[in-house]
């Protein structure tokens, strides 16, 4: 192993072991088991070998957001036995090339989206997608296309109900639960705690109709102790493990 290398290791250990230390103190203040956080590495922009590296740490949970990097990514890996996570917002012509490597998606948001996920997921002929409802917090009470709604993708709280429904009815997926990024305007700008406690409220709302969509995708680098201490079952962390990323063109 070079040099180069060798120092590239010793980073991604010290900033993981800093992010399992933040991870393990919130389950504590929640009075939550560590074994309840799952930790979803978003490895964009970072090479397939930093993922190798973190893999040999036994990580085995990888996310990224764009299909052009995540398919020769999860290619390069394919030896591992590692699950991946699309997290970005989804065009319908990208689905059949994040179907065939993704093992969860969490960025559902439009009916459109649930019935081209389930026919590619049914043509590939393998087994369920594990399909994410990204709820778009800001977007609550709030007419669609309203001024003042972000770029960001997801649906209002209020159509959850409707999209989840038509994903656990779909052939090829499977209904996981829900997804959220703090929000940058609305209510719950600069809040991220309560935005947490919102998505927990309609995390529970769903498992009441469609109890083994449990999971809670919420907090990243800046706000895993609040998505946690809320509820979150899986935290999708980048920068605090991978480091500050360069700039893209």
């Amino acid at each position: 192993m070079s040099g180069t290398r060798a120092g590239r290791v010793t980073e991604l250990a010290a900033n993981l072991a800093r992010v399992e230390e933040r991870i393990s103190r919130a389950c504590d203040t929640a009075g939550r088991a560590r074994s309840e956080v799952a930790l979803v590495v978003v490895s964009k922009t970072y090479p397939a070998e930093d993922v190798r590296e973190l893999a040999g740490f036994g990580l085995t949970q990888f996310a990224e957001n764009r299909d052009q990097e995540a398919g020769p990514k999860a290619a390069a890996c394919a030896d591992l036995p590692l699950n991946w996570h699309f997290v970005g917002q989804l065009q319908t012509n990208k689905v059949r090339s994040v179907v065939s490597y993704a093992d969860y998606v969490h960025s559902v948001d439009r009916l459109r989206l649930v019935s081209a996920l389930s026919s590619a997921a049914t043509r590939r002929g393998r087994g369920p997608l594990h399909c994410l409802i990204q709820v778009a917090l800001e977007k609550e009470g709030r007419a669609p296309g309203a001024a003042g709604d972000s770029g960001r993708g997801g649906v209002a709280p209020e159509g959850v109900a409707e999209l989840a429904d038509a994903v656990a009815a779909a052939p090829g997926l499977r209904l996981a639960g829900l997804m959220t990024v703090a929000p940058l305007s609305g209510a719950y700008a600069g809040a991220p705690a309560a935005a947490f406690e919102r998505i927990g409220e309609i995390s529970r709302s769903l498992r009441e109709r469609h109890p083994a969509a449990n999971m809670v995708s919420a907090g990243m680098s800046a706000d895993l102790e609040e998505a946690i201490i809320a509820g979150a079952t899986h935290v999708r962390v980048g920068s605090a493990v991978l480091g500050v990323r360069p700039t893209l063109g």
